[in-house]
């Protein structure tokens, strides 16, 4: 079964070949400041980086004669997690989404060269995967709701790779997901359902390098009416120059975690403060499960660091076993579901948001 991956981030696209399951070809195709300015949104940007994924193609003797094309699915309507075929509704959606990324071109690039050779086109488990309990969603107040936006991709291919290597189907059991890196989730995964996870986009759960995570309202209320900033910096606060950024001015965790190792202060103090968040949030979501939990599983590119593993699992040893799967590869992810999706394991759905 040969696979075509398609995955548009904001400066690059990449793209790789599996067969069998294996990848047998990776490429990416950067997208400077200067060539997508021209570009009103990122929509406009659809048949450029079509182009310059089909020369790619050709340069580099692909054949387009895959089994499935599969791309990073876009912020789309709250939907339940899985493998989705891309449809006129699913393509609607991604064309209007509210919110504008590179991401939501994924979908439409994988339909438009699917076309060409006359194969299937998905998505798998896009950032707004919401299957939260209903607990889990209602704040105080009745205007504002708790959103699902998460590492759903990439936390529930760990999942179900974990399962699959202890002999278990991840619909059977109940793992605490943390993903690790610029932003940070931590989600309770109840049987294949992800019933309580923390918005890891727009404000809510740990700090992390870039974002501000949950802090006081009524603060963030007098910092928002202070005359000292406008409603645009405050968002980049909270998301993008927040977390680490505002303490240290820098994100580089392996760098933090070396001085902080150094003992050299303030960079300890900060680092262990966000680990500490973290393992709140685990705790957190320890009660989502009601203590009955299978594993703790630590992915994300901050995995790789000793100490912030350690400094995490010192908290949250006492609730679980802790799994490492560090790194993420959101390219490996969306092939493992589409290999699951041609081969019966995992059911291709059709987006129907309610």
């Amino acid at each position: 079964m040969k696979i075509f991956v398609i995955n548009p981030g904001s400066t690059s696209t990449k793209l790789a070949l599996y067969n069998q399951g294996r990848e047998v070809w990776r490429h990416t195709l950067n997208h400077s400041a200067v060539e997508t300015s021209g570009f009103d949104n990122i929509n406009m940007q659809l048949p450029y980086r079509m182009e310059m994924m089909e020369q790619t193609l050709t340069d580099n003797n692909i054949a387009l004669d895959f089994d499935a094309v599969i791309a990073r699915g876009g912020l789309v309507k709250p939907t339940p997690g899985g493998v989705y075929a891309v449809d006129e509704r699913l393509r609607h959606d991604l064309e209007h989404s509210p919110l504008e990324h590179a991401c939501n071109l994924g979908g439409l690039m994988a339909d438009l060269l699917a076309a060409q050779c006359g194969c299937p086109a998905f998505i798998a488990d896009p950032e707004v995967v919401d299957e939260l309990m209903p607990e889990a969603r209602l704040t105080g107040l009745p205007d504002i709701n708790r959103r699902s936006i998460f590492h759903a991709l990439n936390t529930k291919a760990v999942a179900r790779r974990y399962a699959e290597s202890i002999g278990r189907n991840y619909e059977d059991l109940n793992l605490i997901m943390v993903h690790l890196g610029g932003g940070i989730s931590v989600g309770a995964h109840r049987h294949g359902m992800v019933i309580d996870v923390n918005n890891a986009l727009n404000g809510d759960g740990p700090f992390t390098p870039e974002r501000a995570g949950t802090i006081p309202a009524d603060d963030l209320v007098e910092l928002c009416f202070s005359g000292n900033h406008t409603k645009a910096e405050i968002k980049r606060m909270l998301n993008g120059r927040g977390g680490l950024s505002a303490h240290l001015g820098t994100t580089d965790v392996r760098l933090i975690a070396e001085k902080a190792t150094a003992g050299e202060e303030p960079y300890r103090r900060v680092l262990d403060a966000m680990l500490y968040t973290v393992a709140r949030e685990v705790g957190a979501r320890a009660v989502a499960l009601k203590g009955d939990i299978d594993a703790i599983i630590l992915t994300g590119g901050i995995a790789h660091s000793d100490y912030c593993v350690t400094g995490i699992s010192q908290w949250i040893s006492f609730i679980a076993p802790i799994v490492v799967r560090a790194g993420e590869d959101e390219l490996d992810a969306l092939a493992f579901n589409a290999l699951g999706a041609l081969s019966g394991h995992l059911p291709v759905l059709s987006y129907n948001p309610q």
